[in-house]
């Protein structure tokens, strides 16, 4: 057979040892040393490929934070991260039904309106939440307080938000007069159910005087379906101007919406308590419950502001 192959393999090896030979002795205790213990072969860089593939979102995390209408897969897998994080306040104003039925509003919110959007209904509930618990206990002992502690359900949850939810549904599947028109409904129909419930639950706590809502305006205990104060009132009109004003700044809405948006919400508040006063409850209307007449409340306000959305863009 071939022998080249071993012959230049040991003329190399008495190359290296005359090298090594002639090399100074530091030189050689280096070699010696690097022969007996090689170095080892360099390790991934900490973090690298793991924590990217832990990090890694479904979604552009930028895209979906500018964008006005972000869509159904980012807005799903955002918004499950946030009800996933936030549960524990989640819970102290929903019941589990609540929960995963506030979950679809939320969701469908962000796809239609963006984070801007899905910002509000947030706000609402944190503002309807704090004002439903003020002087909490004062209320049950009157009789007049929300049950479960003011922690709201299923029927709770769409008496606030199925007018946003409409108008976001509306506005994803390219409905006439077109999606910002839709996004002024939906400030508004939160404008309304926000000062509604400020103005109610102010004056079930604080409202020294309250008067049903239609002629001739008598004097009722606090509580009664229909009845106003003038601190709820008050309240209740603020709380629509903030809300609305948030709204701008987010840029669901531009002022002159804003304002449409204040207007409708007052508008519909008011036939809310004439609503109240007139038929919820009333013989034949037993299935007119106060969710019922909530959901009528917000389409009305979001009715008003889509209609009104000509004149405001």
């Amino acid at each position: 057979c071939d022998s080249t192959p071993r012959v230049v393999a040991v003329a190399s090896r008495r190359r290296r040892v005359r090298d090594l030979s002639s090399a100074p002795a530091s030189a050689r205790t280096t070699i010696s040393t690097r022969r007996r213990y090689p170095s080892p072969s360099p390790s991934p860089p900490r973090g690298g490929r793991g924590r990217s593939a832990i990090c890694a979102l479904p979604f552009d995390i930028a895209e979906l934070l500018t964008s006005s209408s972000p869509g159904l897969a980012p807005s799903i897998a955002m918004n499950t991260t946030v009800f996933t994080l936030g549960i524990g306040v989640l819970l102290r104003g929903l019941t589990w039904p609540g929960v995963v039925n506030a979950w679809f509003l939320g969701t469908t919110v962000m796809a239609a309106f963006g984070v801007g959007g899905y910002s509000l209904v947030c706000l609402y509930f944190v503002l309807g939440s704090a004002v439903t618990k003020l002087k909490m206990k004062q209320k049950q002992a009157e009789g007049i307080a929300e049950a479960r502690g003011g922690r709201r359900g299923i029927a709770s949850v769409w008496g606030s938000g199925v007018a946003g939810a409409l108008c976001a549904a509306c506005a994803l599947s390219g409905v006439a007069p077109g999606a910002e028109a839709f996004r002024l409904g939906f400030v508004a129909s939160f404008c309304s159910k926000l000062s509604d419930t400020t103005a109610s639950e102010v004056g079930k706590a604080y409202g020294k005087t309250t008067y049903m809502s239609t002629p001739p305006f008598k004097s009722v205990p606090r509580g009664t379906e229909g009845a106003v104060s003038l601190e709820g009132t008050i309240a209740g009109v603020v709380a629509s101007f903030f809300f609305a004003g948030v709204g701008v700044v987010v840029g669901a809405c531009d002022a002159n919406g804003a304002v449409v948006a204040t207007f409708a919400a007052f508008i519909a508040t008011t036939l809310e308590s004439w609503l109240g006063a007139t038929t919820q409850g009333k013989e034949g209307f037993e299935w007119l419950s106060n969710d019922l007449v909530n959901m009528i409340q917000i389409v009305i306000a979001a009715g008003i502001a889509v209609a009104s959305y000509p004149a405001t863009a």
